[in-house]
């Protein structure tokens, strides 16, 4: 074959275009003062544009739409739709037209063609159209590739193909934080960033729990009978800017009793984030499992289940604690209170708990007073297990209010 010979004209030709929304026109607005020399022509001419917006002529933005003049960013979450069309630009019918459209990605070749099944023929000056929609689930390189194959009239099996590569980019940024409280309840903080160069509409910001677990958001404020959202009715996130979320969650009574909660590394759940932007183009992201590391309670877990907000000033009151076995191991236990300073235990040092086996927990009614004012903790709680002739000692277990009642003292 001549290397120098012309590349084959094929019978059909193939476009392809993205489909995406209209923009807003924008204008560059050009004023001057009434003592210029222009005067009023400037403001006057604006207020005669059609695309300027009537009473704000000095706005940027007008009130007509522009077709879009370039490819324009693709995001993850997004949904990318393209129109192909295949024309026949000869004289003669064309026959068995075969249209395929694949996306390439960095791990995966997807097939998005609405039909596998050949066109039997294409008469000249027609087309074939079809329109292609994915929603996009990961970052950076993307390849279309279109292939046509036809036969023409002299049956000549004929074929060509042509790619089209665009960038998907990371449109939020999202950090979470957990904070562990002195009960088995966890707490997230998810900070999203919009890191795009447009506002974002953000519909939905929820948590998924895992099946160990219920969710709670803490992105309301009580107002009558609703609840509104801390962020006010409309939702904007605008380019660069940062927002906070914070849910609560608390293992299911079916799980709260197992050590393997409490222990080691549990599974949360995952976001689930839901945007539009400019013209209502909707975009979704979830994450991926997220996993916190839960603290470490040793061998035994105390624990405080009713303890009151306030007290009075050398006056006993109830508090009940939570005993668990973390370990594999049956534990003889023998519990001792030590006063403190500014807390007094009322009952008997020394009581035999007894057994307790692995993963098992007991609720222990105890009864204490404070002799000063101000928020003091609970301390002063000593276990011992005479099996191994252990002992693990609690302090800080939990915080109260002691207040005089004859004086308005406060906390």
């Amino acid at each position: 074959m001549d290397v120098n010979q012309a590349k084959q004209e094929h019978l059909l030709a193939l476009k392809v275009m993205r489909l995406t929304k209209p923009t807003l026109f924008t204008n560059l607005p050009v004023t001057c003062e009434d003592r210029d020399l222009p005067g009023d022509l400037f403001a006057q001419l604006m207020r005669e544009d059609p695309s300027t917006i009537k009473g704000a002529e000095t706005l940027m933005l007008g009130e007509m739409l522009t077709l879009p003049q370039n490819f324009g960013n693709i995001f993850l979450g997004e949904t990318f739709s393209s129109y192909i069309s295949v024309h026949n630009d000869s004289n003669q019918v064309v026959k068995d037209i075969l249209v395929k459209a694949d996306l390439q990605t960095s791990s995966q070749r997807l097939n998005l063609s609405a039909s596998n099944s050949a066109v039997a023929e294409l008469k000249p000056e027609c087309c074939i159209d079809d329109v292609i929609h994915h929603e996009v689930k990961e970052i950076g390189t993307h390849i279309l590739v279109c292939a046509v194959s036809y036969t023409s009239q002299f049956g000549e099996k004929l074929y060509f193909r042509k790619f089209f590569k665009f960038q998907v980019l990371k449109p939020l940024d999202v950090k979470t934080k957990f904070y562990n409280a002195e009960t088995d309840e966890v707490f997230l903080e998810a900070q999203i960033q919009n890191i795009t160069t447009s506002p974002m509409f953000m519909e939905k910001v929820s948590l998924e729990p895992s099946m160990m677990y219920n969710v709670t958001e803490l992105n309301s404020v009580a107002c009558g009978d609703q609840g509104e959202s801390t962020f006010g009715k409309m939702s904007y996130l605008q380019p660069m800017d940062t927002r906070q979320y914070l849910y609560c969650l608390k293992p299911k009574p079916e799980y709260a009793e197992k050590a393997g909660v409490i222990k080691g590394v549990t599974v949360i759940g995952k976001l689930d984030i839901v945007w539009k932007t400019n013209l209502g183009e909707r975009g979704r992201l979830q994450t991926s499992q997220l996993q916190r590391m839960a603290p470490g309670y040793g061998d035994i877990r105390l624990s405080l289940e009713v303890i009151p907000d306030t007290v009075n000033l050398e006056e006993p009151f109830g508090i009940v604690c939570k005993i668990t076995n973390c370990s594999e191991r049956t534990m003889d236990l023998v519990m001792e209170m030590c006063n403190t300073r500014s807390i007094h235990w009322c009952g008997i040092s020394g009581r035999q708990l007894g057994k307790l086996s692995p993963a098992a927990s007991l609720s222990l009614p105890l009864t204490v007073f404070s002799s000063e004012q101000g928020l003091q903790s609970i301390s002063g709680l000593r276990l011992t297990d005479t099996f191994l002739k252990r002992t693990y000692e609690y302090d800080d277990i939990a915080q109260v209010c002691v207040v005089c009642p004859f004086m308005s003292n406060e906390c």
